[in-house]
């Protein structure tokens, strides 16, 4: 099994990168935070590795942090959940947030990712709450609370979405009420055009 490759950013993709390796080039899918966080082609990177195996294709799935593989190493296993859906989940907020917003069984919070219905962010919540333990999750799921509304409201200004997640993971912790927060993101998007 394929857990960490260690190698050079060779191109990117709309959901995917290609490490090249000892001479090969590794297509590694990978969810759009992990993306946004990568170094200039040709540089180098690491990353902690599942091989998913199906009858048709070998799929490798790749991630700059060990939580975030452990992660969706759970998520795929949750009945239901394939790995593009995990990557979806994993997409919604921060590793440490989503974790607390399962063991807060946030079925609302889960179910904002795409391709979730409550159903299914119910079982994720049922199959995992138990499986995760997260010091201070009642205060990280309430951030990630504030940071979904935070999002709806920019997005629902026009804001592209992906930007806004961008925005909310650069904000500081010490900003915690709605208000703090949707000003600095309204601010920091300002900046930025």
């Amino acid at each position: 099994m394929i857990y960490t490759l260690e190698g050079s950013l060779k191109s990117l993709g709309d959901n995917f990168l290609v490490l090249g390796v000892g001479g090969i080039g590794f297509k590694v899918f990978t969810n759009k935070q992990t993306l946004a966080g990568l170094p200039l082609p040709g540089e180098p990177l690491s990353l902690y590795c599942f091989l998913h195996v199906h009858e048709d294709a070998l799929d490798l799935f790749g991630f700059r942090d060990e939580g975030a593989l452990k992660l969706f190493e759970l998520l795929n296993a949750v009945s239901g959940i394939g790995p593009k859906t995990a990557l979806a989940i994993l997409d919604l907020d921060t590793v440490p947030n989503i974790m607390a917003a399962i063991i807060e069984k946030r079925v609302d919070l889960i179910s904002r990712a795409p391709g979730i219905g409550e159903k299914t962010a119910g079982r994720v919540v049922l199959e995992l709450q138990n499986r995760i333990k997260l010091p201070k999750a009642s205060a990280l799921s309430q951030a990630m609370g504030v940071n979904a509304e935070v999002e709806e409201a920019l997005v629902g200004l026009g804001y592209n979405r992906s930007d806004v997640r961008k925005i909310l993971g650069e904000i500081g912790p010490e900003k915690k009420t709605l208000e703090e927060k949707l000003r600095e993101a309204l601010k920091m998007m300002g900046r930025r055009k």
